[in-house]
């Protein structure tokens, strides 16, 4: 009897050890992600990384996420943490689009494959995929739409994100959208937001008191464009048009109340779907295509309430 108590109680022990070794393997059996945005003080980005979120749990896996806070350093080192926490892939968008080189060179070495997403760096050969809105498409869909309003030109400012790519490929594309009036329009300034309504707010105030007459503002993305509305309501003013970038609740709730005038709207829950499918072909080891392009859209008060303002398109 008591030789059958040991034997029970040892096959017991074995079959708690086996339980138990298989329970560590589908617990670390998932894969592990990295991601990195120029700043998560942005709704957009915030979205981007809850849909990549999203898509890895449907397979069981997961996602580092790391805030540099607009310092190009920062997310350097924040990288360089990443894959010493062995990530096998890493989606990032750059603070400085030049100044991220030592980032992908790391992951080069590491050999971690990076998707780049919605902004470019400017060393592309470092990265696996670019996943970005068509961002000349939504500049060119805005100054195409103020060329309609005012066809006799008048004073332009501008508000960018100077080190971000995509911000330079809507002023490129805003130009251009512009057409054969371009030249009708004064620019009497431009200026340095970083992308950030808090930033812009002040700035935008100086150049309501140095301009008094300017009638129109381009805003390199729609934290900036809220900024510039912000900017008018202190100062009580009205009948500035005001273009942003992204297509954010924020931004629709701003144009449907005749606040803002519209934005080149993106879709971050579709460039974090994207993003998710090329990043597992890279892993899978499937032929992708490098340069994946996201569609953009003008929203103004004619169709607001189509794309709706409680959330993301």
């Amino acid at each position: 009897m008591k030789k059958l108590i040991v034997i029970f109680s040892v096959l017991f022990a074995m079959l708690l050890f086996v339980a138990s070794c298989n329970r560590g393997t589908e617990q670390s059996s998932g894969r592990k992600f990295g991601y990195t945005a120029m700043t998560m003080n942005n709704p957009f980005f915030l979205t981007i990384s809850e849909s990549i979120k999203s898509e890895l749990e449907k397979n069981g896996d997961t996602l580092i996420v790391l805030d540099p806070q607009l310092d190009q350093a920062k997310q350097i080192s924040q990288v360089e943490d990443m894959i010493a926490q062995g990530i096998e892939l890493l989606f990032l968008n750059p603070v400085d689009w030049q100044g991220v080189k030592p980032a992908l060179d790391a992951a080069k070495a590491a050999g971690i494959p990076i998707v780049n997403f919605d902004a470019d760096v400017y060393d592309t050969d470092l990265v696996d995929a670019i996943v970005i809105s068509d961002n000349y498409q939504a500049g060119y869909l805005c100054g195409e739409d103020l060329a309609k309003r005012m066809p006799n030109g008048g004073k332009l400012a501008i508000i960018e994100h100077a080190v971000a790519k995509s911000v330079l490929d809507r002023i490129r594309g805003f130009y251009d959208g512009l057409g054969a009036v371009s030249n009708k329009f004064e620019l009497v300034s431009r200026q340095d937001g970083l992308g950030q309504l808090e930033i812009t707010l002040p700035i935008a105030e100086n150049i309501l008191q140095a301009n008094p007459d300017v009638q129109v503002f381009f805003g390199g993305n729609d934290p900036i464009a809220l900024g510039i509305v912000a900017a008018l309501k202190a100062a009580n003013k009205t009948g500035v048009l005001v273009y942003g970038v992204d297509g954010s609740p924020e931004i629709k709730a701003s144009i449907k109340n005749g606040e803002a005038t519209a934005t080149g709207a993106q879709s971050p829950i579709n460039i974090g779907k994207k993003s998710v499918e090329v990043a597992y072909k890279i892993l899978n080891k499937e032929p992708i295509e490098k340069n994946i392009s996201v569609e953009t859209a003008l929203i103004d008060q004619s169709n607001v309430d189509q794309y709706g303002i409680d959330g993301w398109q």
